[in-house]
């Protein structure tokens, strides 16, 4: 029988229990619904103390912390994911502590709203309607604006269809990381483990770049985004696939051919799983002339070649239809193995 909170544990324990232990039960149920339904009804508001900009500001110190003392190599990366894993992961456990003695309900509070810090689909979905507006408007300039807030590409160059493009690519990989990630982490590993999966993500997207400064420093966080991400993105490949055979108006045999043949196109082990996938789906060629600094760096399409350029707002409305739903999939999955198993 499952133990109730608080009940025949010291409190760190029994919050060490709760956070860490897998939530296969109706617990992580009423835990994982109401992050959602609280990231749908507010999303991810801009606000100094959010918990995800307090991480970045934290892993800032810790950077220049490590660089001031010489670790700015591969040493000095994999120092800074264990501190910044083992800070963030004493003071989830700290505060879920004083939440547990102040009242039970307050605890499973506490953890709703820990999970709603890593879950971020009602944002995605707001970047990507920003670029899909500025489209119907006619106003490139500002869905040029819109899709530099999602992709490091040059945007000078893209006409609104590219924009577009640009923003169906960065909507369906970001459903990995921003939204199945951190839900599968909880339902293996406990709210901590989706802790400490957005601990990875945050240290992949302010350090896991090909720079100077970030070559050697950033690689243990890029490298560990990948495997925890590796699972995943095939997962959303599946999802996308019975998505697309479910709703009206995608198509299921073009995202299970495509996803499949074309991922390897993308850079990077994951990313090309989802955005492949949609392309099928959508019955549309996505990504294209890409340039960086000045310079084309990707000239290759994927999806079918017959197929016309995506793009479009309504391309874009789908998108938005397809990501919902599939993550609408993977919630009724869990609710099933919760309930069954």
């Amino acid at each position: 029988m499952e133990q109730e909170v608080g009940e025949g544990m010291s409190p760190l324990a029994d919050v060490w229990h709760q956070l860490t232990a897998p939530v296969l039960s109706d617990t992580y149920l009423y835990w994982a619904l109401g992050a959602v339904v609280l990231d749908l009804l507010i999303g991810d508001p801009v606000f100094r103390l959010h918990p995800i900009r307090l991480l970045g500001d934290w892993l800032r110190v810790i950077e220049n912390v490590l660089f001031e003392v010489g670790f700015n190599g591969y040493f000095g990366g994999i120092l800074l994911f264990l501190l910044l894993s083992l800070t963030t992961g004493a003071l989830v456990l700290s505060l879920g502590t004083l939440a547990l003695w102040l009242h039970p309900y307050v605890f499973h509070g506490y953890v709703v709203i820990v999970l709603w810090a890593t879950f971020a689909l009602r944002d995605l979905l707001r970047h990507g309607r920003v670029v899909r507006q500025a489209i119907e408007r006619g106003d490139l300039k500002a869905a040029r604006t819109g899709v530099s807030m999602l992709v490091g590409r040059d945007t000078d160059r893209m006409d609104a269809t590219a924009c577009g493009r640009a923003t169906i690519e960065s909507v369906t990989e970001n459903l990995v990381d921003g939204v199945l990630s951190p839900l599968l982490y909880a339902l293996v590993f406990g709210p901590l483990g989706a802790v400490l999966y957005k601990v990875v993500s945050t240290m992949d997207s302010m350090v896991g770049y090909k720079s100077d400064r970030y070559l050697r420093f950033g690689w243990c966080g890029a490298r560990v985004d990948d495997v925890l991400n590796f699972p995943v993105a095939r997962l959303s490949y599946v999802l996308l696939v019975v998505t697309s055979a479910i709703l009206p108006g995608f198509d299921a045999r073009s995202a299970l051919r495509v996803g499949w043949s074309d991922h390897r196109w993308l850079p990077g082990p994951n990313s090309g799983w989802p955005e492949a996938t949609a392309a099928g789906a959508l019955r549309r060629r996505l990504v294209g002339p890409i340039f960086k600094g000045g310079q084309l760096v990707n000239e290759r399409w994927i999806g079918d070649p017959a197929r016309p350029e995506g793009g479009t707002a309504d391309d874009l409305v789908r998108t938005e239809r397809l990501v919902c739903f599939a993550t609408f999939l993977f919630l009724t999955f869990s609710t099933l193995v919760i309930l069954f198993l």
